[in-house]
């Protein structure tokens, strides 16, 4: 198949290696941009684990400090893997959402540990913070980057999805599928989708882009990239 990878070019990179691997073709086509905000307050005194909701939030993180000391308890094993090529020392993948995470921290933490940072962008998806709060733990939110939105589909998208080239669009949050469906609309490339499967990491995924012609509605049967892959 043919595949539009819409994660951020470093993810779509990677995955885009394991999908040729299995004898797919892709096209990366980033429906956001990660930027790294440098002024952005980071202070770990007092810390006693960091919580981490994405890879992007790892590199940007491990950018910042040279501190590796401190456990990460991450969303899924690609934000784990990538704090662990970053050099951090201690991890644990929750291995699913952000309501996964806030389990395994129940887990693994006690309240009196101490301050739990979560390092996020500026746009977050669920209320980490608040369902930990219920049960008396403290999170402080370091908002390291930010994401910024395509404002339009490359030539190269627009002629493969004008030509019928494209078997499929690989969505991994609704922030993307929502902007892939709104530059679809913006360009009068609607109708290309009744030959075109959509593959959602979530049903959150599918509400964000599921009005759209797509030929099927593919949703991973757990929010984790390897239960999404084995939709392919």
């Amino acid at each position: 198949m043919r595949l539009i990878l819409t994660r951020p070019r470093e993810e779509s990179e990677a995955l885009g290696r394991l999908l040729e691997a299995r004898g797919h073709s892709v096209l990366i086509e980033p429906m956001l941009r990660i930027e790294a905000l440098p002024d952005a307050e980071l202070d770990l005194d007092g810390v006693a684990a960091l919580l981490l909701t994405s890879a992007n939030g790892a590199r940007i993180l491990a950018g910042r400090t040279a501190r590796r000391d401190l456990p990460v308890l991450a969303v899924g094993d690609a934000t784990a893997r990538a704090a662990r090529d970053a050099g951090f020392e201690t991890v644990a993948s929750a291995d699913g959402d952000v309501v996964a995470l806030a389990a395994l921290v129940r887990r693994r933490l006690r309240p009196a540990d101490g301050v739990l940072l979560h390092v996020a962008g500026s746009a977050v998806a669920g209320d980490l913070a608040g369902d930990l709060a219920g049960d008396g733990y403290q999170v402080r939110r370091a908002v390291l980057y930010r994401s910024a939105r395509a404002e339009r589909l490359s030539p190269g998208c627009r002629a493969a999805l004008a030509a019928g080239e494209i078997d499929g669009v690989v969505f991994f949050s609704p922030r993307s599928a929502a902007g892939f469906a709104n530059l679809l609309r913006r360009e009068e490339l609607v109708d290309c989708c009744r030959g075109i499967d959509l593959y959602g990491l979530s049903q959150a995924v599918a509400r964000a882009a599921g009005d759209l012609p797509w030929r099927r509605q593919q949703i991973a049967e757990m929010p984790q990239q390897d239960a999404l892959l084995a939709l392919l």
